[in-house]
């Protein structure tokens, strides 16, 4: 319809293009993973992920305050397991007094309206590295959920808002559903990890938490593939945010995030819930890393990549960015 209709007109100047814009990011629509550490005044710089630290409690509660301020609403919690701690069934993780527990306890007392919302697997209490109970040479799917529910519990105790099971056991966001309400615990969310993929770019992460699969002196999975989804699978992932929501997760999430962008899109989709994506460990290394040599620009390719993961669709986005980005657009 040239030349009546001239696409340009509508990005002549800035003001313009900010009236148009089909797609904004606000410093609530991001949720900042953390790792936390065992000790007092501990901050420990992960080498794979400039900028990112496992703190103690003490350290973390002072970083929530500040994310607060910025008007990041969500943390997505993660602990570093001392290897005693740690064996084939994962008790650790329910131990009302473990690191986990302590840390949801202080960030809520700290910070009360700060949502977190901590990670469920066993893959940082377990011996072998896996996210379940290992049985016969695998991961046993329905023993782990019923690890899963008591460690859920025990978060719900500490006062979690929701709990966020990122192990990807069949059937587990029922079995969590069902326990949370049985402790009368009806009003504490589910976030799952629905398509969680067996991915590459979750090496900086393992880093982070020394929860990759180890080699073991009984047969164990040398992957996690088993339980983590075939990347090359688009429909499968349909599938599993659907089973999740009629199960009773009140939000899904897609992992990793800039990789997954067709898969985030199909999932919104087909749900009537928020979607949570992940942009994930590899995915802001990458860009540390080329930002670092001067390749790309870390801030406008840190923008770029957020403002497509919410364009895809995502209601949440949990990226280690949330913090340098909140700082950007609260200078706008």
């Amino acid at each position: 319809m040239f030349p009546l209709h001239r696409g340009r007109r509508l990005r002549v100047n800035e003001s313009i293009r900010s009236l148009v814009r089909e797609t904004t990011l606000s410093p609530s629509d991001f949720m900042f993973p953390m790792f936390i550490a065992e000790g007092e005044n501990i901050k420990v710089a992960i080498p794979s992920m400039p900028g990112i630290y496992r703190r103690s409690i003490d350290l973390t509660v002072e970083e929530v305050r500040e994310l607060f301020a910025l008007g990041i609403h969500a943390v997505n919690i993660y602990v570093k397991v001392s290897e005693n701690l740690k064996d084939n069934t994962g008790k650790e993780a329910w131990n009302k007094d473990g690191l986990m527990q302590q840390a949801i306890r202080a960030i809520k007392t700290a910070c009360p309206e700060m949502i977190v919302m901590p990670d469920v697997a066993l893959d940082p209490y377990s011996i072998y590295g896996h996210d379940g109970i290992i049985s016969n040479g695998d991961v046993e799917n329905d023993a782990t959920n019923a690890a899963l529910v008591k460690m859920a519990v025990s978060h719900a105790q500490a006062g979690a808002d929701f709990v966020a099971p990122s192990d990807m056991m069949d059937g587990r966001v029922l079995r969590l559903r069902e326990g949370l309400d049985a402790a009368g615990f009806h009003n504490v969310g589910i976030m799952s990890y629905s398509a969680k993929y067996a991915s590459a770019f979750y090496g900086p992460f393992r880093d982070a938490l020394d929860s990759a699969p180890r080699e073991a002196d009984i047969a164990v999975p040398k992957d996690k593939k088993t339980y983590q989804m075939d990347y090359a699978n688009r429909i499968e992932a349909i599938k599993e945010a659907v089973w999740d929501v009629e199960e009773g997760a009140d939000m899904v999430m897609v992992k990793p995030g800039i990789a997954y962008l067709d898969i985030v899109r199909e999932v919104k989709n087909a749900v009537n819930v928020p979607v949570t994506v992940f942009h994930v460990s590899g995915e802001y290394a990458m860009i540390k890393a080329a930002a670092e040599r001067g390749w790309l620009d870390n801030d406008k390719i840190m923008m770029e990549q957020l403002m497509c993961i919410k364009r895809a669709g995502a209601s949440l986005i949990s990226t280690y960015f949330a913090k340098e980005a909140a700082i950007i657009l609260n200078q706008k």
